[in-house]
């Protein structure tokens, strides 16, 4: 068996260039342990799940989204900063290359959610989205405008670093992303600065996204890990088969 990329927390260059960039700020990070089996049938084709301390996990990722650029654009106003909810998994394919899987991602302009599906054949749904922060505490929404899927999340930042976690290093520490496209499985690399990341608390959570991506009953439980990051800039590089 070819073996795993190691989990790195410094981040890579990239090849090739620079396709697109985002900047992530506010971030919560609620996660989840679930059964491998329960996660294979939803990873595009070569991808199986990727595991740590003996269990796959399944994120719930909220954060707000801004200067976001296409192909060496200025950062697009308005259409390219919005409030982001979405769930992720985590695979690995016969490379050994780790990368997140998008079962949803929701975003609250039409015309980003359209160039995104377009330009990446990443699954974004058109939804109502807002972020709201009081001191330490945010409150994350969103609710599709067509068809089921909502969260409303509230959490709490801490104060506590988070430094040489394995767990937080293995979620967070993910340096591309697969995708079908066109009937083939592409990975698209990223590079940002390295994670500050903080422990964080969960309030409360009314959640049907991760239902709606195949995982139903996850939510219905407290998260195996809570994290919290103020942000980094994202740049994206060109698609790999």
């Amino acid at each position: 068996m070819t073996a795993l990329d190691p989990i790195s927390v410094e981040p890579p260059a990239l090849d090739g260039g620079v396709v697109a960039s985002q900047r992530w700020t506010r971030l919560t990070f609620l996660h989840w342990r679930i059964e491998s089996s329960r996660v294979s049938p939803l990873l595009p084709a070569g991808v199986r799940p990727d595991e740590h301390d003996g269990s796959s996990w399944v994120g719930l990722i909220a954060f707000h989204l801004g200067d976001a650029t296409l192909l060496g654009s200025p950062p697009v106003p308005y259409f390219g900063d919005f409030a982001e909810v979405n769930v992720r998994l985590y695979g690995v394919d016969d490379t050994g290359r780790r990368g997140v899987v998008f079962s949803s991602l929701e975003a609250s302009r039409l015309v980003a959610v359209l160039a995104a599906r377009a330009a990446f054949s990443i699954p974004y749904f058109w939804s109502d989205t807002s972020i709201e922060q009081i001191g330490d505490q945010f409150e994350y929404r969103a609710r599709r405008h067509r068809g089921p899927g909502a969260t409303h999340i509230v959490a709490r930042a801490g104060d506590e670093a988070v430094v040489g976690d394995a767990t937080a290093d293995f979620l967070t520490a993910r340096w591309g992303l697969f995708t079908s496209r066109f009937g083939r499985t592409v990975y698209l690399p990223n590079t940002h600065e390295r994670w500050e990341l903080r422990r964080a608390e969960l309030l409360s959570l009314t959640d049907t996204l991760v239902e709606r991506a195949g995982l139903a009953g996850v939510t219905d439980r407290m998260p195996d890990s809570v994290l919290y990051a103020e942000g980094v800039t994202a740049r994206f590089g060109r698609a790999l088969r």
